[in-house]
């Protein structure tokens, strides 16, 4: 995807943004709103009554009743605190709650059942843990999504400022974490893995194809996002076929007594959401949404940018029905359609420059999910939850050479289908001892095809994917406890499997400090284009090691170290290129080729300090100091592609009350980390073969310069009795600093081509809210 026609566009527009601001400055009598939810055991989601809930710094407060919920009212709109509390569970601390005044603040909060007499207070932001990690795990908000500079509203976007975590392309939210390769991340929807659930799933990609976990943006609108975990190592049991993370989101309930409104315009697009009951006697509720990309809308006009149409909309919904019989049950479904198709177009009159220029190029993606979820709980100790899931997803690019030119190079047409019907079941009990047990089953099965011209590459198969799994947690004394866990999978279409060990020790050194250290080992399957031409190969296992400090530094903040090693095996290799291994390919190989005898070693160490919202001010800063290293032919180590050495986060940002009813609003992030490696570009190969040939009996001995971004955001919002106004802009690498893509040979130029990541990217953003 291109920008620089884009930033000459907004040129004029941006020049009006502060008189734009200007026009909010009145003064108006505050405003109060309603704070509501509903307070659940973490572990077994039963309903708790007489929890205290009460609004830091007033009296303002409220008690559960038997249905676990509490209503507040009258309570000035802007930043608020919530503090919980009940017999026998840890108090928790909500930070980061936003009220306005024509709009009720839904807070679901769980509670952690209390091991030990000391004062703990669980301070959090409102996305409960909801995998029982005890390391590697950030919990990710609507609200942070919304607030952070330049995530695009895209909760992918928003992990790059979390340690360990590395963006592979401003163009798309693809990351490699802990100096795995980017294939390693899982996606989930609801408790269930998912196709890859990205618009444009091959913005930013070295050869232009779909990569398997990534995009432009997330097709799930911000609007529709409930509670997000963001895993990055040493996973709970329930976790599998995952290697080096795992995206968990889990969709947000509309509300179910009153209805609410939010439209949405801005150069991401229009994005326009309702919610609301459904039958408020029954507490049953709709959410739906739909966006339309703004470059879309250009592209209905007529419009291009640099003879390049970008399109994409989606639509999403979730159904909510509580019953106490039968249980909660949700049915949901969410899909979207992409396209970017190019043609040269020459404005200057010189003619084509690069490779590109001599081809019509047009990529076209559709994704789909939907499923039913039920969750019942039997008893305050126990619980059932199922899901059935199916998800499905569709990409073709076509490469057709630009009947204009008179240099030939060769067309190509790639098609590939995968979908997935998953099932899963999972018990959750607790002793009465305070002891727990939770097993459960996922059972997918999976279809897949694929159609490569360019390769030759055709495939046609349908597989069984089986993961059972077992975790018991107990307490070692007061201050101690231990979590046992054993995942299994197994995988038909060529009858490999992995047994899998997970476990934790946690230590409470005092009412503020912790320290965990966890062991997992985990496996991987791979893309359906590698079992088309090589169907035998086995997943890729990795063992890992966190040991984990974590201290609450003051009442809104928490300073947490990570060390970790990855010990990784049965990695995709060759026996004839000394340094062909799996953690390094961006690009297509021949399958057959491949076989898994690849090895490698992650290891590193992560500081982060985090400062959650508070008296205006809030802060994120971290850094990551890691190696990513591979086995050779030779039997020594080499640094990895996405061995970058190190990695600096910082993200601040400031807020000021205008007004009574007005907040005005400065976040910035800056990131600076080291340069990815690169194989050397076989530049004669690649001039008889006319494409790019990389040396894979050399080791990857360039390495591309330091990462350098600055962006920042700019907010107004205005709270009224009956409409909330925001008006925003981000500016994505503001010192439109230029960072290396990659390295490719150009076949029209007869050399090698250095391609630039983003410069400068203005995004222009107005919400209301009714």
């Amino acid at each position: 995807m291109k920008s620089g026609n884009l930033t000459h566009k907004m040129k004029k527009s941006l020049l009006l943004l502060p008189f734009l601001f200007c026009l909010f400055f009145a003064g108006q009598a505050q405003q109060t709103g309603t704070i509501r939810g509903q307070v659940k055991d973490a572990v077994t989601e039963a309903l708790i009554e007489n929890v205290t809930v009460q609004v830091e710094g007033s009296t303002l407060n409220a008690q559960t009743n038997s249905n676990g919920e509490f209503v507040i009212n009258n309570v000035p709109v802007g930043r608020v605190e919530l503090s919980v509390s009940a017999v026998g569970f840890t108090r928790q601390l909500v930070k980061e709650l936003l009220l306005a005044s024509n709009k009720e603040l839904i807070v679901p909060v769980y509670l952690v059942p209390a091991v030990t007499d000391l004062e703990e207070v669980q301070i959090t932001a409102a996305s409960p843990n909801l995998s029982g990690a005890k390391t590697s795990i950030q919990s990710i908000t609507v609200e942070q999504v919304m607030r952070y500079p330049a995530t695009f509203f895209d909760p992918a976007r928003l992990a790059f400022s979390f340690p360990g975590v590395a963006n592979t392309n401003d163009q798309a939210n693809g990351m490699s974490i802990r100096g795995n390769n980017p294939r390693g991340l899982q996606w989930r929807l609801e408790g269930i893995e998912i196709v890859n659930p990205n618009h444009l799933a091959n913005a930013g990609t070295f050869s232009d194809q779909a990569t398997v976990n990534a995009g432009g943006t997330n097709m799930v609108s911000a609007q529709m996002m409930g509670s997000m975990n963001f895993l990055t190592g040493a996973f709970p049991a329930e976790y599998g076929n995952a290697l080096s993370g795992v995206m968990d989101m889990r969709l947000r309930k509309g509300n179910n007594k009153e209805y609410e409104h939010t439209a949405q315009v801005g150069l991401i697009g229009v994005d326009l959401a309702s919610e609301g009951p459904i039958n408020k006697e029954k507490g049953s509720s709709y959410l739906i949404n739909y966006r339309y990309s703004f470059t879309g809308l250009l592209a209905l006009g007529g419009l291009s940018f640099g003879g390049e149409s970008i399109k994409f909309q989606d639509l999403a919904v979730n159904l909510s029905f509580p019953n106490k019989k039968l249980g909660d049950i949700t049915f949901f479904g969410m899909g979207g359609l992409n396209s970017n198709e190019f043609t040269f177009d020459d404005e200057e009159g010189t003619g084509p420059e690069f490779e590109k220029d001599l081809f019509a190029i047009n990529f076209y993606g559709k994704m789909g999910a939907a499923g039913v979820t039920h969750s019942k709980t039997f008893s305050p100790n126990l619980l059932w939850k199922n899901a059935i899931v199916y998800s499905g997803l569709r990409n073709e690019r076509t490469q057709e050479i630009n009947p204009v030119s008179s240099y030939y190079l060769p067309s190509s047409n790639d098609v590939s289908n995968t979908s997935k019907l998953s099932l899963s079941s999972i018990v959750t009990n607790r002793f009465e001892s305070g002891a727990g047990l939770k097993a459960g089953v996922y059972l997918t099965q999976t279809a897949d095809s694929i159609s490569s011209f360019q390769n030759d590459l055709v495939g046609d198969f349908s597989s069984m994917i089986l993961q059972p799994f077992l975790q018991y947690n107990t307490s070692l004394g007061e201050r101690a406890n231990l979590t046992l866990g054993l995942h299994y999978l197994t995988y038909t279409l060529n009858s490999t499997s992995s047994l899998e060990p997970r476990a934790n020790l946690g230590f409470m050194i005092n009412a503020k400090s912790n320290l965990n250290i966890a062991y997992g080992r985990h496996s991987q399957l791979f893309s359906s284009w590698l079992y088309a031409g090589n169907s035998n190969l086995k997943p890729t296992l990795s063992d890992q090691f966190v040991l984990n400090y974590s201290t609450a530094t003051g009442k809104s903040s928490s300073l947490t170290a990570e060390l970790y090693y990855q010990s990784v095996h049965h990695d995709l290799s060759s026996r004839n290129q000394a340094h062909l291994v799996g953690v390094n390919l961006t690009e297509y190989v021949d399958p057959s080729s491949l076989v898994n005898e690849g090895e490698g070693r992650n290891y590193g160490l992560e500081l982060n300090f985090n400062k959650y919202l508070d008296n205006g001010f809030f802060a994120l800063a971290n850094t990551t100091l890691y190696k990513s290293e591979y086995k050779a032919l030779d039997g020594n180590f080499y640094e990895s592609r996405y061995s970058g050495n190190y990695i600096f986060n910082i993200t601040i940002g400031k807020e000021w009350e205008v007004s009574k009813s007005r907040v005005l609003g400065v976040n910035t992030r800056i990131v600076w980390m080291g340069g990815f490696r690169n194989y050397t570009i076989d530049l004669d190969a690649s001039k008889l073969a006319m494409k790019t040939v990389f040396d894979y009996n050399s080791g990857l001995t360039e390495k591309r310069p330091d990462y350098f971004r600055p962006d920042i955001r700019v907010y107004l919002k205005r709270s009224k009795d009956k409409l909330n106004r925001m008006w925003s802009i981000d500016l994505q690498n503001v010192a439109n600093y230029q960072n290396v893509a990659f390295d490719y040979y150009d076949a029209y130029q007869g050399t090698v081509i250095t391609k630039y990541q983003l410069g400068m990217v203005p995004m222009l953003n107005y919400r209301w809210e009714f």
